[in-house]
Order: structure tokens, then C-alpha cells, then sequence
């Protein structure tokens, strides 16, 4: 590879994946660090295009590379590249050799990294500790970039198949699936969700002002409508959502204090039920059922749910239900006997299977 002038110069390989051309490159390890970027944590993760750092993993990769000069393997990074302005010029300009050349990126271009930003901080790390390898080789997948979106969907899709990253980072930047895109839009518009939704980790710290994540809302809203995975959700489905979670917000007093800032999320969550993701998933369920049942006043209703003793004290009520030994529970069975309890509440009949888990939960 040459750097000289205003180009990365890389011997690269052309092919197609999809209709779309990329390249397969060899990028010597010195340069990495000074060309490959990755959004930092302070941008908004609906504005990146993968997960932030984790600091702790990245000792870990560099002291392997440090330890083992003559016997490491790493797999190789993906990024994208903005297209415009990328060159690719051929050894030969006919046969199968046509597709082995010279990938030119100008220096000013940002190549965003979509996978392997792990690799490659622990690449700058290890390189200050042995500068001699900078001289190996990293394979690189260079893929046109078409915007955020596809960065974001690229790295969704990257990550399905390996070691995935957080259910709620997944919902975040899966542009696919319908039930993700439903959690994103009622994360955005719903009285409850607005500002309070953890939209990159599937659990809540204890400093968290988070009270709700995105993936509860996708568990929740998906069993609300009855969806699943493969299923589509039209726009009126969407705004039907959007109405039920407002209409149960209207008498959970404690969310709007919440929002209003005036009791701590993580104060919410070490005294209610309803500050958990089994209860979300709980009132999910029993609204597919209410709207069912009672479409014409289904929200006088839930008004019943301002009579509900939400605290986690009140054992006798939540124990066994949202709780097991005193510890929130969000196992299958669980959020279905919460559900079951609070159907009781606003006069909702169990169905026969409710009935039934009922009856082996009073053993």
C-alpha cells in the first residue's frame, strides 16, 4: 500500500454481494488507527451505526496481539466507504484478473467502520507496546456506503449471526423488522415512553433515568397486537399501539411523576411492579385481549388500573406473580400471572390456559 499524496492506496479484490460491489482489501495494522473511525459514545446511538466501546474487552484483545506476535489471528474489519469518491482501477481490464486492482480512497473520506471496532482499538493499543506490528496485514471488507440506514442495518446484520449485541441495541438499528420498527416509533411518540426509553441496553442500571427499554416495548407491544417476528404492522396498527400505551400511562400516577421529574426512576423501580419490564409485557398481553373484548370501552377500562397496589412490599399480592422469592421475574409463566392479576382488576374473564396456570399457581 502506498500513502503518499491524498490517497490510501490498497491492493484490493472486487467482487458483489447482493447487487452491491465491495472489496476485499489488505490494510497494513500501523495505518488503522489514523483511518478507520468509529462514532463515539457521546453521539446518540440512533445516530450511530454500531454499539459504543467496551473498554473492559479491549485490554484483553491487545495483550493477545502483544503476547503472541508470531501467532495471533484476527478477522477482518468491516466498513464502509463512501462510493463517490472511491476509485477502483483493475490490473487487467478483461478476464477474471479484471477483478484484482488498486482501491483508492482519498484521505479527507471517513471509513466507517460497521464491524470490528473492537479489533481495532485493541490494534492501537498493541501497537504502542510493539510497533512491529504494524507491519502485518489486517483483511479488510470495504462495502459502498448508502447512508445511515444501511450502515445501521449492516451492522444488525452482521451481528445476527455472531455474538449479538444488546436485544435493545438490536431493536434500535434492525430497519427490517416490523416489531423493531414499532418499538422505535412508540419510543418516539408515546406519552410514557418519550425521553424515559434505555434505547441501547437491555437492562437498567441503578444511576439509570431510564425507566423503560426498547426491547420491553417491542416484547410488550408486539404481544399487544399479536404479532410475530415475520408479521407486518400497518399504520394503523402503529397509532391503535401508540393510543393504548397513552390510555394506560393516564392512570399509572407514578410514570407521570416520573416524566415530570419529581420521583427518581431508580426510586420507581425499587418500590413497583409496574416500573419492570414484566409488568409492561403483562399489560401487553391483557391489552390484546381488552381490545378484543371490548372495543368500544376498552379504555374505561383500564381506568381500574389506578386501583392497583403496585408495590413491590405488597407480597402477598405480586409474590409469585411478577416476583419470585422477592426478586422481579420476567420468566413466561410469570408474566402471564401478572397479567392474569391484573385482569381481575378491570373485570377482564381469563381465558381457559389463564385459568388453568391459575390453578397450579395456587398449589
Amino acid at each position: 500500500m502506498s500513502d503518499t499524496g491524498y490517497l490510501h492506496s490498497f491492493p484490493a479484490i472486487r467482487g458483489v454481494q447482493a447487487g452491491r460491489v465491495f472489496y476485499v482489501a489488505m490494510c497494513p495494522m500501523r495505518i488503522v488507527p489514523k483511518i478507520f473511525i468509529f462514532n463515539e459514545e457521546e453521539v446518540p446511538p440512533e445516530l450511530r451505526a454500531q454499539r459504543i466501546l467496551n473498554r473492559a474487552r479491549i485490554p484483553e484483545i491487545a495483550s493477545y496481539l502483544v503476547e503472541n506476535p508470531n501467532n495471533y489471528i484476527l478477522s477482518a474489519l468491516t466498513a464502509s466507504v463512501d462510493g463517490a469518491k472511491v476509485t477502483f482501477q483493475p490490473y487487467i481490464d478483461s478476464g477474471p484478473v479484471s477483478n484484482m486492482g488498486i482501491l483508492s480512497v482519498p484521505m479527507e473520506v471517513n471509513i466507517l467502520i460497521n464491524d470490528g471496532q473492537h479489533r481495532r482499538a485493541a490494534i492501537e493499543e498493541a501497537l504502542k507496546e510493539n510497533p512491529m506490528l504494524g507491519q502485518d496485514n489486517i483483511p479488510v471488507l470495504f462495502f459502498i456506503d448508502a447512508g445511515l440506514i444501511r450502515s445501521q442495518q449492516m451492522f444488525a446484520d452482521l451481528n445476527k449471526y455472531a455474538v449479538r449485541p444488546s436485544y435493545s441495541l438490536g431493536t434500535l438499528y434492525d430497519h427490517r423488522d416490523a416489531s423493531s420498527e414499532l418499538a422505535r416509533y412508540l419510543a418516539n411518540t408515546c406519552v410514557p415512553f418519550i425521553g424515559l426509553t434505555e434505547m441501547e441496553k437491555s437492562t437498567i442500571s441503578n444511576r439509570s433515568t431510564k425507566l423503560f427499554t426498547l426491547s420491553g416495548i417491542k416484547h410488550a407491544s408486539r404481544a399487544l397486537l399479536r404479532k410475530t417476528n415475520a408479521d407486518k404492522i400497518s399504520d394503523q396498527e402503529k397509532n391503535i399501539a401508540r393510543e393504548f400505551w397513552d390510555a394506560v400511562a393516564e392512570h399509572i400516577p407514578d410514570w407521570k411523576l416520573v416524566r415530570e421529574k419529581k420521583v427518581a426512576t431508580a426510586d420507581l423501580r425499587q418500590n413497583f411492579i409496574h416500573a419492570h419490564g414484566v409488568a409492561l409485557h403483562a399489560l401487553g398481553l391483557l391489552g390484546a385481549d381488552l381490545l378484543a373484548d371490548r372495543p368500544k370501552d376498552w379504555k374505561k377500562r383500564l381506568q381500574k388500573l389506578s386501583k392497583i397496589d403496585w408495590s413491590r412490599s405488597n407480597a402477598q399480592l405480586w409474590e409469585g406473580r411478577a416476583m419470585v422469592h422477592g426478586r422481579i421475574s420476567k420468566a413466561t409463566t410469570n408474566v402471564i400471572l401478572t397479567s392474569n392479576l391484573i385482569k381481575r382488576y378491570i373485570d377482564l374473564p381469563l381465558k381457559p390456559e389463564e385459568a388453568e396456570l391459575e390453578k397450579g399457581a395456587s398449589k
